[in-house]
């Protein structure tokens, strides 16, 4: 062509070069292509108009699918659209490989793309070169499909910011590798470096810039696209003034994506690359696709981490704080939320010294539900508690207060109205006496020296917040040298499916089992419930929901325990259990037998078990019957040295001594001593300044019954 003479047509170019050109309009579903595309597709060459179904026909149907992820790719990133497409005949046949190009365009108003390219027919490329490596047909896309689910999982098992940035640092991409990343943040008008991997420490230095330096990163987050940099001399043109801080990396392609979540950029993911990478489509659309699942993790762990930090600092506020400790006493605890949303609920435990400086209380708590409201009232709960106990008021005053504070909180909100059950034990470290009400709550627990396991009855009331005006009796419990005292909310007595008493059962497990510190006994109850080996003790109640955890150990020291203290060589290990049956409550005697059986859990005589407690329920059948005042039981088992024995001991305030009688055959009364006598190895009355104590004893050593 000489100089002067008008270009030829375009079209007459194209034809020359075996190019073709097709218009593409997916709100109208119709394809227009002109002889040479036509011919491409394996139609007849002439211009025609298809639709969606006859052009899918002709491609790979892999090769279809593609297209889209394409398209949406470059119209978000403003670029050219460019894909390598099996065409197919009739028998499904891949006749040729031919590349199209185009500029896509999206209608908002007929929420449609619209696109005009060109499509040229292409060498398949070899397998391993450069060329072959930005394919999008065959192994390498299988290979990308296969990295993109394993990089998606890896991503959202993370739980923590450096998971996730350790994982986005070892993810190996298909045919391209970067060999340094860094992750960029934005803290009000300022980048900053969250993590990066790949370069010498203190690089992250540098990069605390103002969001309006000429720098890729600080661009992406400005303007929400993708920055890509093929080679050195790119970036030395583009970004002249910040060149010199990737010059010092030796890198020779860059790539900077956005971090997008929840419709806002809040940072850039840097992949650097040690040698020129071209990034097409399919590059492109594979660091795309990272750069969005890295943004979701690092969004939930960002909120993972901050709900962790509001945790911590709950439950530090719940902690302890006593100074050095309590002479003579040991105390351990633990919190374990287990339940979702925040990971924190209502439970509460804590320890209060009172006026005086030496006594303190023991509170431990849950407040109705699982959430903020639940936490919050808990906070006010606690505080108001701690309040009362330092005026000095006694155990039922205490929760009484609190019950009126709690329930004048809901009366302000009927639609929130919320519970507590409660525990509150006011504590002699000298003497080991606990003044014990409780409110709705599960009982304590003892552990003896010997390692029985006691649930000591305990008088209770209504939960807090109920009722203003509820009464909350005062047990008192004395704790023997080396014995452990054991509450917690139910959390821990019903995770893992338990009810009351199947959960109450398998503490009682580990209560007997362990040897060891308050503090590995501690750990020990919460391993059984909510560690592994928790999965081989599964209660009735499968679908019951999870519950926090909160359980407050305290041990006296001395007696030989097994629990870090030293053993009390003055006298034998003694068992022991106290309970007042009062006049007006008579079905506590039953309370009475129950407690006579979990002190000879391990008596080796089940018949002298049996005949113990028909003679406790006799004797206290008796002060009931044939006095007017209340009975005090105390049970003793003691090792003398020539084996073990039982004492049951029986006090009234009655004067009249007991007599033996000689009841007929059909009398319904009056054989109580008789069987005293008969099944006891020894018995006797004591005469009180005021009152009487009725006692006997059985021995073990035999293991028969003085009657047998």
């Amino acid at each position: 062509m000489r100089t002067g003479e008008p270009l030829p047509a375009l079209g007459d170019v194209l034809a020359a070069l075996d190019t073709g050109v097709w218009h593409w309009d997916t709100a109208a579903g119709l394809v227009t292509v002109d002889a040479v595309a036509a011919r491409l597709l394996g139609l007849p060459a002439r211009e025609v108009t298809l639709t969606e179904p006859q052009v899918r026909a002709r491609l790979h149907p892999v090769d279809w699918n593609e297209i889209t992820g394409v398209v949406q790719l470059a119209v978000a990133e403003g670029t050219i659209a460019e894909v390598r497409i099996r065409i197919m005949d009739d028998r499904k046949r891949v006749v040729r490989v031919v590349r199209s190009r185009s500029k896509p365009s999206f209608d908002r108003a007929r929420k449609a793309y619209v696109l005009t390219g060109s499509l040229q027919e292409v060498t398949e490329p070899t397998p391993g070169t450069a060329a072959g490596r930005a394919a999008v047909t065959g192994d390498w896309r299988r290979s990308r499909e296969a990295f993109l689910l394993d990089a998606g999982r890896a991503l959202a098992e993370a739980r923590s910011t450096q998971e996730v940035l350790r994982v986005t640092a070892n993810l190996s991409m298909p045919g391209f590798t970067p060999d340094g990343l860094a992750v960029f943040g934005v803290e009000g008008d300022q980048l900053t470096i969250i993590g990066h991997h790949g370069h010498e420490p203190g690089a992250d230095n540098p990069f605390y810039m103002p969001l309006d330096t000429d720098y890729p990163a600080a661009e992406v987050v400005r303007t929400g696209r993708a920055v890509y940099i093929s080679s050195p001399e790119e970036y030395r043109t583009r970004y002249p003034l910040t060149w010199p801080l990737a010059q010092r990396f030796g890198r020779r392609s860059w790539a900077f994506l956005p971090l997008t979540a929840s419709g806002r950029t809040m940072g850039t993911w840097l992949a650097a690359f040690a040698y020129p990478v071209a990034f097409t489509p399919d590059e492109r659309s594979v660091l795309t696709t990272v750069a969005r699942m890295l943004a979701q993790a690092l969004s939930r762990a960002g909120t993972a981490e901050s709900e962790r930090a509001l945790t911590d600092g709950l439950q530090r506020s719940m902690m302890p704080k006593l100074g050095p400790g309590i002479p003579g006493m040991g105390i351990a605890a633990r919190y374990i939320p287990t339940g979702g949303g925040l990971q924190i609920g209502g439970d509460w435990y804590d320890v209060i010294p009172l006026p005086g400086g030496e006594r303190f209380a023991l509170v431990i708590g849950d407040v109705q539900g699982h959430d903020v409201r639940a936490a919050g009232l808990m906070g006010q709960l606690r505080t108001a508690l701690r309040a009362y106990a330092s005026e000095g008021h006694r155990p039922d005053a205490v929760l009484s207060r609190a019950s009126r504070f709690l329930h004048g909180i809901s009366e302000a909100d009927p639609a929130e109205l919320r519970f507590a059950t409660c525990l509150y034990a006011e504590v002699d470290p000298v003497s080991g006496v606990l003044e014990v009400a409780r409110a709705g709550h599960p009982e304590p627990v003892v552990r003896m020296a010997d390692a029985t396991v006691l649930t000591p009855p305990t008088a209770g009331g209504l939960p807090l917040g109920i009722d203003p005006d509820a009464d909350y009796p005062t047990t008192r419990l004395v704790l023997e040298p080396g014995e452990t005292m054991m509450i917690c909310t139910d959390g821990l007595i019903e995770t893992g499916g338990h009810d009351l008493d199947t959960g109450r059962r398998r503490l009682r497990t580990v209560l007997e089992q362990h040897r060891g510190t308050p503090e590995e006994l501690a750990d020990a109850l919460v391993q059984a419930v909510h560690g592994p080996s928790s999965h081989h003790s599964t209660g009735p109640l499968i679908d019951r929901r999870e519950d926090d955890i909160a359980v407050l150990l305290l041990s006296r020291h001395g007696g030989g325990c097994g629990c870090g203290a030293e053993p009390d060589t003055v006298r034998p290990p003694v068992r022991r259990t106290m309970l007042t049956v009062a006049q007006a409550e008579p079905e506590r005697i039953a309370v009475a037998r129950h407690q006579l059986r979990e002190l000879l859990h391990d008596w080796s005589s089940a018949d002298q078990v049996d005949s113990a407690v028909l003679l406790l329920s006799e004797v206290l059948t008796n002060v009931l019957v044939h006095t007017d005042t209340d009975a005090l039981l105390l049970a003793e088992v003691t090792d003398g040295g020539d084996g073990r024995r039982i004492r049951v001991e029986v006090t009234d305030g009655g004067d009249d001594l007991p007599h033996r009688r000689r009841p007929g055959e059909l009398a319904s009364s009056g054989r109580g001593l008789v069987l005293v006598q008969l099944l006891a190895h020894t018995w006797g009355v004591d005469p009180r300044g005021e009152g009487k104590t009725i006692w006997f004893e059985l021995y073990e050593k035999d293991g028969t019954d003085p009657a047998g």
